[in-house]
């Protein structure tokens, strides 16, 4: 019975210390973004590689954007072609609904949260 009770600890334990998923991730060919916090953003910016764009006008608290990378362009209407190209930056820029800068940063070097 204490052996039982041992390893139900471990796993409550365990279980208790997954973090959630990082805000920025790929999914195959679509780019994840997840508004984490508890606050609306808006005018939301998502840049690939330094060049390309996506924007979205608001996105909720606790919401996603999917955006498939190919719907990411640069300021001259060139397409992002995932088939030729990796991603190797994200940058998130945005305002929350209190008027404070959001910033997150993916590299595939390292992951930060501004």
């Amino acid at each position: 019975m204490k052996r039982l009770f041992v390893a139900l600890a471990v796993f409550v334990t365990v279980a208790g210390c997954r973090s959630a998923p990082p805000p920025i991730r790929l999914n195959g060919r679509t780019l994840v973004v997840e508004n984490q916090t508890k606050r609306e953003w808006r005018n939301v910016t998502v840049t690939l590689n330094g060049y390309y764009r996506g924007t979205a006008t608001t996105l909720a608290a606790g919401a996603q954007l999917d955006a498939g990378l190919s719907n990411f362009v640069t300021g001259l209407g060139q397409k992002f072609d995932p088939g030729r190209e990796a991603v190797h930056t994200v940058e998130v820029r945005a305002t929350d609904a209190s008027g404070q800068p959001v910033a997150l940063d993916w590299s595939d070097r390292k992951q930060e949260a501004k």
